[in-house]
Formats: C-alpha cells, sequence, structure tokens
C-alpha cells in the first residue's frame, strides 16, 4: 500500500504530462481541417485531424526514451492498477469541472449551449454542453483521442512485458483510426451526445483499460494458437475492418457529397436522406457488424478456457444492440414516413438474416 502510495504522485505528473501533449501537438502539428456536422444553429466545428502524426511522434518520443534506459517499456503494465486509479479520480474531477462550467454557460450557440434536466446526477453523467472547449481545445474529441492513443500505448507496454498474440491486429486497428481520424467528425458521440461522466471515463479509462482485458490475461496465462487458428484469427480480423472501415467511410462521403457514387454506382437514397446503398443497403447498422467481428478478433488469441478475455466484445454486443435501438427510435420520429420505407428496403439491422 505504502508502495503504491508512493508512486502516485509521479502517476499524476505521467498523466498530465501525456494530455498536455497532446494539447500541444495537437494545436502545434499540422493536420486536415475538417468541418463537422450541421448543429441546430446552424454552425459547424471545425476539427484538426492531426491524430496520426501526434501518435507517431509521441511512439517516438517513447522508443528514444527506451532507447535511453529514461523510462521502461513495460512501466504501464507495471503500474497498471495505480494508472488506472489516477485516470479515475482524474475523470470524476473533469466530471465535476464540466457540470459546474455548464450550469454557470450563457452562451447561446448549440454547441456550448447549457442542457439542464434539473437532476444533478442525470446532468453530471450525461453531461450539460455539446461541445466545451478548454483553452480553444474541443474536450470531447480530444478525450476520444487521448483514450484511443492510451489504448495502444497499453497494449504496447504488455507486449513488452509478455507476448500477445493480438497485438498486432489492435496496433494495427488504432493507427488506422487515426489514418481516418475525420471520420470521427461525423459519429453519434461528436454529433449528438453531450460530454459528461459517461463520456469522459469511457474515454479515458473504460476504453483504454477495459479494453486491454486480454492482455492482462495472457500475462498470466499462456495459450498457444495453431496456424489454422491463427489465420481463421486474421480473416475475421480483414473481414471486420473492411465492413467497419467501409461503412463508416460510405456515411462520412455521403454526408459530405450525397451524389457520391458508392461501389461504383450512383447511391441509392431514401426520402432523399437516407443511404440505401453499400454497406447501409446490406443492414441498417452494418458498422457495428464490423466493429463487433473486430473486437472478436482481438479476443481470440486468448483461446477458449476462460470467458474474461471475452469481456470487450461481450460489453461491445450489449451496447451497441441497446445503442442501435436507441438510434431506432430517434431515427423512427425524426423521419417518420421516410424511415418505414428505409426499414422496409433495409430489414436487417446488424447482421443478415439473423438480426
Amino acid at each position: 500500500m505504502e508502495a503504491a502510495a508512493a508512486v502516485l504522485p509521479t502517476l499524476v505528473v505521467v498523466l498530465l504530462a501525456y494530455l498536455g501533449y497532446l494539447a500541444a501537438a495537437g494545436a502545434i502539428l499540422p493536420g486536415k481541417l475538417v468541418d463537422g456536422a450541421l448543429l441546430p444553429d446552424s454552425s459547424r466545428l471545425h476539427y484538426r485531424c492531426n491524430g496520426l502524426l501526434s501518435l507517431l511522434l509521441l511512439l517516438g518520443l517513447s522508443a528514444f526514451g527506451v532507447y535511453m534506459g529514461w523510462m521502461s517499456p513495460t512501466v504501464v503494465a507495471d503500474m497498471g492498477l495505480e494508472l488506472l486509479s489516477v485516470t479515475f479520480i482524474f475523470s470524476v474531477i473533469v466530471s465535476f469541472a464540466l457540470y459546474i462550467a455548464g450550469i454557470k454557460s450563457g452562451h447561446k450557440s448549440s454547441s456550448l449551449r447549457p442542457h439542464v434536466s434539473g437532476s444533478f446526477m442525470q446532468d453530471w453523467w450525461f453531461g450539460v454542453q455539446l461541445n466545451p472547449h478548454f483553452m480553444e481545445v474541443d474536450l470531447k474529441f480530444f478525450f476520444v483521442r487521448a483514450g484511443m492513443m492510451a489504448w495502444l500505448f497499453i497494449n504496447l507496454s504488455l507486449f513488452a512485458k509478455s507476448y500477445f498474440a493480438g497485438s498486432a491486429n489492435l496496433s494495427w486497428y488504432i493507427i488506422d483510426y487515426f489514418v481516418h481520424e475525420e471520420f470521427m467528425t461525423s459519429t453519434w458521440d461528436i454529433i449528438a451526445e453531450r460530454l459528461g461522466f459517461m463520456l469522459v471515463f469511457g474515454d479515458l479509462v473504460f476504453i483504454p483499460f477495459t479494453f486491454t482485458i486480454q492482455g492482462w490475461w495472457l500475462l498470466k496465462n499462456k495459450v498457444e494458437l495453431s496456424l489454422l487458428s491463427g489465420l481463421a484469427n486474421l480473416c475475421i480480423f480483414l473481414i471486420g475492418y473492411l465492413v467497419f472501415r467501409g461503412a463508416n467511410k460510405q456515411k462520412h462521403v455521403f454526408k459530405k457529397d450525397p451524389k457520391a457514387p458508392i461501389w461504383g454506382k450512383p447511391p441509392k437514397v431514401v426520402g432523399g436522406k437516407l443511404l440505401a446503398s453499400g454497406y447501409w443497403g446490406i443492414a441498417r447498422h452494418c458498422n457495428y457488424l464490423g466493429d463487433l467481428l473486430l473486437a472478436l478478433s482481438f479476443s481470440l488469441p486468448c483461446g477458449v478456457s476462460s470467458v474474461v478475455p471475452y469481456f470487450y466484445p461481450t460489453y461491445l454486443l450489449i451496447l451497441l444492440v441497446l445503442r442501435e435501438r436507441r438510434d431506432e427510435a430517434r431515427c423512427s420520429q425524426k423521419y417518420r414516413e421516410i424511415w418505414a420505407e428505409y426499414c422496409k428496403l433495409v430489414p436487417w439491422r446488424i447482421l443478415p438474416y439473423v438480426y
């Protein structure tokens, strides 16, 4: 206990230095400036998508630090619980700060106007403002970036401590996320969710620390995979990647240019608003299927002797089904007859012929 308490100040400095680096890199490094979705007041936010460059520079600095002996590549794996505790406390503090700043805000814009329900728990949990800023940093976009990068660095640290067969797939997935970071600007989280404890905790704690359960489990359990199992897992990963990335790209392109061809053909559009071509003509939430296949491929290298490594795909399945249900209800109310027509044209929700 005393040893853990002794390293906590150091971990606080590490966390703040990490977030400080991301803030500075996000503001200084060059990147594509992407227009966000149209907000209810007809305004748009703008996002500098330089996450890939920020990530590569941080990887280079970390590798140099390891080479010079300034840091251990297993530092996160060695102090995972302590770092989790510090990050959780930080998330709680930030959430309270966001709540207080939000309810005191006098802004009228869609991104900063306070949405107060009257329930402290609801407003603290779901957030008060849509896109709060701190020193010109869009905090919602920033925390997503921080969580995704932390996910990669935790797995690399675990990889350094004990060879993790799924690390190659996972590393590629996260790097690819930053290659296509601009697609994030058209997702539900960025467009519609307010920033409260739910998203702050989800981005900074839940994603990096619970989505790496496979690596933590493999530190204590040895698994040997056959060549056939490895190839099957690779196929699942590639199919999941193609569906997930392809579906999100099609949606992003359609929102920017509704007449852009999909799979070489003019897009089929329902009511002038809903895309029913490509992956979106196969299932109404086909991107969720890709995400689930990717999650499964990250856990399969752990074998089937325990359900613990399958927490991530199991959690993701529950989350996406619940989110899909909420999205269906919202779209039904928003688009009405158009949505009913779209559902007839595309009857499957996530997995064709099953659900």
